[in-house]
């Protein structure tokens, strides 16, 4: 799953990115509104954290355009506002949650993975499918009650296929998902990731759907 966070503390940026990246998540950051309106429309993520009170162009109209320009990423607006107007504002503009500041970052991490749950239609914290379960709270997986040790990179696979059961998954749809910006991405390694997943969780488990990408197997 892969989130963008757009805050111009440097100080919050990274504790919030840490925090994120600690949970599981592949981040990446804009400091300003107009680098958060470029991001948020052309880059495909789970969720965003967005600051309103951003240099550049403001947050709440870096949320509207996204939603005027039919963007429907979840988004968690922070704002150290406590005016209750501008919470209806920053709600009715399309935010899905709004946080004030000074919060806790657990309390961040909480509601991001809400909102990615609801948005895929996931009730429960925790994913099941067949013998597999992953907290979404803990990031333990276990397979028949026994715990499977997974690598970030695998672990981000499998929770990105456990949020969309039944879906087929591209091999492009998933290296999006997977890796920040930033990072080297190379698509192959998708591959690499679901083999591992096989022999750790059973061959079965993700399905080949020839020419088309993964989805999970019968479960």
């Amino acid at each position: 799953m892969r989130i963008l966070v757009v805050e111009d503390d440097a100080e919050l940026a990274e504790q919030l990115a840490h925090s994120l990246e600690a949970a599981g998540y592949a981040v990446d950051r804009a400091d300003n509104g107009e680098d958060a309106l470029h991001l948020g429309g052309t880059e495909p993520y789970d969720a965003v954290v967005l600051d309103l009170g951003l240099p550049v162009m403001d947050g709440l109209t870096v949320l509207k355009r996204w939603r005027a320009d039919g963007v429907t990423v979840p988004v968690l607006v922070l704002t150290a506002r406590n005016s209750w107007t501008e919470r209806v504002e920053g709600i009715d503009a399309g935010a899905d949650d709004y946080l004030g500041k000074p919060f806790h970052m657990e309390e961040v991490v909480a509601r991001v993975r809400a909102l990615i749950r609801r948005a895929s239609g996931q009730p429960s914290p925790e994913l099941t499918h067949g013998p597999v379960r992953l907290d979404t709270r803990t990031g333990r997986v276990t397979l028949n009650g026994v715990p499977v040790k997974l690598t970030a990179h695998e672990f981000r696979v499998l929770s990105y296929l456990m949020h969309h059961p039944g879906q087929i998954v591209s091999k492009t749809e998933l290296t999006e998902h997977i890796y920040a910006q930033d990072f080297d991405r190379d698509s192959n390694t998708i591959e690499v990731f679901v083999g591992r997943l096989r022999r750790k969780l059973g061959d079965g488990f993700v399905e080949t759907v020839r020419g088309a990408g993964y989805r999970l197997g019968g479960g």
